[in-house]
């Protein structure tokens, strides 16, 4: 009984010394993955780039602080700074976004799969939120300097309700989160407009000019 009193006692603290040197002998093995774009992408990311092919400015992007271009359907822009676009931030569990939106403009209910969201207002009013599974909603006018988090794979949105162009910045809990507009899935596809219909319970002419609109066929 007292033996095995000292070896449950002990357990805990032996977990914690063992992931303790797990967690440090990782992280003195390698600093980074800079993503390798000539290699194959798997599951879990870019390949690493050879540390000494990896420069400074595999850590720096520029692209977030160049307003997008929002003349198009959903008046916005949407800039990334995933491991796609910046190789330094792979494998690290983070990444930033900018989007742009004129007034009237519109980022469509989307999700990301990879990651879940914080976005900042640095400019203008919108209106956000999102839908839990259990078919919530949270709903929010944000203003300049206001932030608000969006979960992890969960239906979400923004849109400029304000007269003045909108701007805001976001930041994932991942690399590559992902992006899947439903817009997109539902219309842009070359599924036949009678499948979409049955599974979406929408009008053919709906579906039919929606597909003509975004691209789609069938």
């Amino acid at each position: 009984m007292h033996l095995a009193y000292k070896v449950k006692m002990s357990f805990p603290a032996l977990l914690f010394i063992f992931s303790f040197f797990v967690s440090f002998s990782h992280a003195a093995v390698q600093d980074f993955c800079v993503a390798d774009y000539t290699a194959p992408e798997g599951p879990a990311g870019y390949s690493c780039k050879k540390p000494e092919k990896v420069t400074v400015d595999d850590f720096v992007f520029s692209g977030l602080g160049v307003a997008g271009n929002t003349s198009n359907i959903i008046k916005a822009a949407v800039t990334t700074a995933f491991s796609s676009d910046l190789p330094g931030v792979n494998g690290l569990g983070v990444s930033l976004g900018r989007a742009d939106l004129a007034p009237g403009g519109v980022v469509p209910f989307h999700t990301h799969p990879g990651g879940s969201e914080i976005a900042y207002v640095a400019k203008g009013t919108l209106c956000a939120g999102f839908v839990s599974s259990a078919n919530k909603v949270y709903l929010k006018t944000l203003k300049q300097g206001d932030t608000m988090v969006f979960p992890q794979g969960l239906l979400h949105f923004q849109i400029n309700s304000g007269k003045t162009p909108a701007l805001f910045f976001v930041a994932f809990s991942s690399a590559s989160p992902g992006l899947q507009l439903l817009d997109y899935v539902l219309f842009k596809n070359d599924l036949p407009t009678e499948i979409v219909s049955e599974a979406s319970f929408l009008d053919p002419d709906v579906i039919k000019k929606l597909k003509g609109v975004l691209g789609g066929t069938g």
